[in-house]
C-alpha cells in the first residue's frame, strides 16, 4: 500500500494537487450552484416552451416567445426598464465617487458624514418604499409640505405616468449612492500618494488631477460597481409592490415585477418563463460586454 501511495504522489505534480485540492474545494459550493441557480434555469428554459396553466401545460414551441415579444405590454415594460437603468447607473456612480472624494479628505466630521451617506444602505427597500411613499403622498407628504411653503404645487407624484418613474428613480439613487461610495473610497485610499505629489509639484489643479489620475485608476472600482448598479436596476422591485404596484398604466412596471405578475397573479407560467429567459440573457450580455471587452481596457 505505501508503494502504490507513493507512486500516485509521484505519478501527480504538485500543480495538479493543488487544482485537485482547489476543486475539492469548490465541489460544496458547486453543488449548492447546481441547485439553485442551473437547475432552476433549465427547468424554466423548459418550461418556457410550453402554455396554458400549470395544471394543463401543452407544448407549445417557440409560439410562448413570438407572443412575448409582439406584445405591447412587454416593449413597454423593457423600456421602463431601460429608462430605470439609463437614470439610476450613471446617477449612482457619479454621485457615489463625488461622495467618496469628498469624504476621503481629511475634514472634521468625515467620519459622521460617511456613516450617514451609508446609512439609507442598511435599510431594507420595503421600508424605504414606505419612507418615501409617506414622502410623495399628495398635500400631506414631506414633498408637497416642503413646496407648499416655497409657494409651489407640486404634481402627484406616484399617480401621473409622467412624474412616477423619476420619483422612483431618485428614491433609488438615495438608496444606493451611499453602498457605492464605499467602494469608492477603499479605491480611493489605495491610490498611489506619490503620483499626486509628482502632479502637484508640476502645478497640476484639482480637476487635472481627478481627470488625469484619479478617474483612470478608478476605473476597475468603476467597472464593478457598473455591473452591482446595472444588475440592482433590474432586480430591485420590492419597492413597486409597496409604492405603485407598476402603475400609473404601467408607467414603472420593471421586468422582474412583471415577471411577478405574470407567474402569480395570472399564473401563466409559460409566459414567466420566456420573460425570465429573456431577463438572464440580458444581464448575461451585460456582464459579458463588461468583462470581455471593458475589462481589457482597462488599467489595473
Amino acid at each position: 500500500m505505501a508503494q502504490q501511495k507513493t507512486g500516485m504522489k509521484k505519478g501527480l505534480s504538485k500543480n495538479s494537487r493543488n487544482n485537485l485540492f482547489g476543486y475539492f474545494l469548490l465541489f460544496p459550493s458547486f453543488i449548492f450552484l447546481s441547485l439553485f441557480t442551473f437547475y432552476p434555469v433549465i427547468k424554466s428554459i423548459k418550461l418556457s416552451f410550453y402554455s396554458g396553466p400549470l395544471t394543463r401545460l401543452q407544448f407549445s414551441g417557440f409560439d410562448q416567445y413570438k407572443n412575448v415579444f409582439s406584445d405591447e405590454l412587454f416593449r413597454k415594460v423593457l423600456l421602463n426598464n431601460i429608462l430605470f437603468l439609463i437614470g439610476t447607473v450613471p446617477t449612482s456612480i457619479f454621485l457615489a465617487m463625488y461622495l467618496a472624494i469628498w469624504v476621503n479628505k481629511n475634514i472634521r466630521g468625515s467620519s459622521f458624514l460617511r456613516t450617514a451617506f451609508f446609512y439609507p444602505t442598511i435599510i431594507p427597500l420595503i421600508a424605504v418604499a414606505n419612507i418615501w411613499l409617506f414622502v410623495y403622498t399628495p398635500k400631506y407628504g414631506l414633498m408637497d409640505r416642503f413646496l407648499e411653503f416655497i409657494n409651489m404645487q407640486g404634481p402627484n407624484w406616484l399617480g401621473s405616468p409622467s412624474v412616477a418613474m423619476i420619483a422612483i428613480i431618485f428614491m433609488i439613487v438615495w438608496k444606493d449612492a451611499g453602498f457605492y461610495m464605499i467602494f469608492y473610497l477603499a479605491g480611493l485610499q489605495n491610490l498611489p500618494g506619490d503620483v499626486y505629489e509628482a502632479a502637484l509639484i508640476e502645478g497640476a489643479k484639482p480637476f487635472q488631477m481627478f481627470r488625469h489620475i484619479t478617474f483612470p485608476l478608478l476605473m476597475p472600482t468603476t467597472l464593478f460597481v457598473m455591473i452591482v448598479a446595472i444588475t440592482n436596476s433590474f432586480k430591485n422591485v420590492d419597492h413597486l409592490y409597496i409604492m405603485t404596484k407598476g402603475g400609473p398604466d404601467n408607467a414603472t412596471n420593471l421586468l422582474l415585477y412583471y415577471i411577478y405578475e405574470v407567474a402569480f397573479t395570472n399564473w401563466d407560467l409559460g409566459k414567466a418563463a420566456v420573460l425570465t429567459i429573456v431577463l438572464i440573457a440580458i444581464l448575461l450580455s451585460v456582464t459579458a460586454f463588461n468583462y470581455f471587452y471593458l475589462d481589457k481596457r482597462i488599467h489595473y
